[in-house]
């Protein structure tokens, strides 16, 4: 479109100044618009529409709330539309100004006929390094996303970041079957309480354990017993409730994946870091975050994976995917959003980018089908990216705000 030479339907010329604010909402599409119409400076809404009858079709006549409307742009104008005081409003034919090049790559683009995204048949002869840059501004996307569930979070703890990580953490462990109990979890126990019985491992355990629920059998096991017994005492001294906590699932996990070992394994993290968060800052190399997260569950667990049954001996040593769904999922959010808050998001975004191509690619289906378009995939950098690009653009179309789709169309 040639946007330097937009002339109305009554050939005046059309200058944008600012598109405005895109309403979704009832009422014109875009509100506060700023446009030159020939020699007249005008500030107010637009609508759009495919037809100019269409005003009509929808009784916009008839709305006062289209009385500010300064320009009408529509894809055929086939009526003139006027205001409730009768005058004119201008209109702006598109099919004017748009290539028919464009138009008919646009249609090949929007032919979905089954495709799994809409340029799939192109994806793989992108610009290697376009992509590159783009996937780079998806990854910092997606790093945005989560900073808005850590800022809620931020905003209920009274900007206490050891709270949040807390939390953030203990939903990454519970993984996707029981992130959301573990969450729940989380929240029902005041961080202040982590901070007084972290240095006994067993004591922050029975917690973990008996606000979790899983204290609460009729189970004839010494170290259940003597659990049991600590959470009791817990549980009247700090007046600990858990009637908010979501239920855990034990099924469709593998063992290692186990509630019980999970719980055991945060409990020695915080047993064993009492200041996480100020490392979590502090460190900028994958390997430091490998040995800080290399923690075990406790002994009892080395032989079991419930409190009935025996098992196989082995310690339970949290691994290294785990710990790259750990950085991936929540450290590296957290310190994007320390560092928004904190006014060096740009300073430390290399960092970031840093650490995260260091991290191998997630593995599941979004990722395996974009690798099969084009072997994109290499880190884990890339794998957030081609999920944010996937949920946010490919499934909803938004191909004219995607680079790729822009640089098909263009192309």
């Amino acid at each position: 479109m040639k946007i330097n030479l937009l002339k109305t339907t009554q050939e005046e010329s059309v200058v944008i100044k600012s598109v405005g604010e895109h309403n979704h909402n009832t009422g014109p599409d875009f509100f506060n618009a700023q446009l030159q119409i020939g020699n007249q400076l005008w500030a107010g809404n637009l609508e759009i529409h495919v037809k100019s009858s269409d005003w009509f079709v929808h009784n916009h006549e008839q709305d006062k709330a289209y009385d500010n409307v300064i320009l009408h742009v529509v894809w055929e104008h086939d009526t003139e539309v006027f205001r409730s005081d009768n005058s004119q409003i201008p209109t702006l034919q598109l099919k004017d100004f748009v290539q028919k090049d464009i138009l008919k790559k646009y249609e090949k683009l929007f032919s979905k006929q089954g495709k799994w995204i809409n340029c799939e048949n192109d994806f793989g002869i992108i610009d290697d390094f376009l992509l590159k840059n783009w996937l780079e501004r998806l990854y910092f996307e997606r790093l945005e996303r989560k900073s808005k569930t850590i800022e809620l979070l931020l905003q209920d703890s009274k900007n206490d970041w050891e709270a949040v990580l807390f939390k953030m953490l203990a939903k990454n462990f519970g993984l996707k079957v029981n992130g959301e109990s573990f969450f729940s979890l989380a929240k029902s126990i005041d961080f202040s309480i982590i901070r007084k019985v972290q240095t006994n491992q067993k004591t922050l355990e029975s917690l973990l354990l008996g606000q979790a629920g899983l204290l609460d059998s009729d189970i004839q096991d010494a170290y259940y017993l003597s659990l049991v017994k600590d959470f009791q005492f817990l549980k009247q001294k700090f007046n600990l409730k858990n009637s908010q906590v979501l239920p855990i699932d034990f099924f469709r996990l593998r063992p290692s994946n186990f509630p019980t070992i999970r719980l055991s394994q945060l409990a020695s993290l915080y047993y064993k870091h009492q200041n996480l968060f100020s490392r979590i800052i502090e460190y900028n190399n994958v390997k430091d975050f490998y040995e800080l997260f290399k923690v075990s569950a406790s002994t009892f667990w080395s032989s079991h994976y419930t409190f009935q049954k025996v098992s196989k001996t082995s310690t339970k040593t949290i691994t290294k995917s785990f710990i790259d769904l750990i950085l991936i999922n929540t450290i590296l959010p957290i310190k994007f959003c320390y560092a928004k808050q904190k006014g060096m998001e740009i300073e430390l975004s290399d960092r970031i980018v840093k650490i995260a191509s260091e991290i191998a690619s997630e593995k599941n289906s979004i990722i395996d089908a974009f690798n099969k378009l084009k072997k994109v995939s290499k880190s884990s950098l890339e794998s957030q990216a081609l999920i944010q690009l996937k949920t946010e653009y490919c499934n909803k179309n938004n191909c004219l705000k995607c680079a790729v789709g822009n640089s098909l169309l263009n192309k």
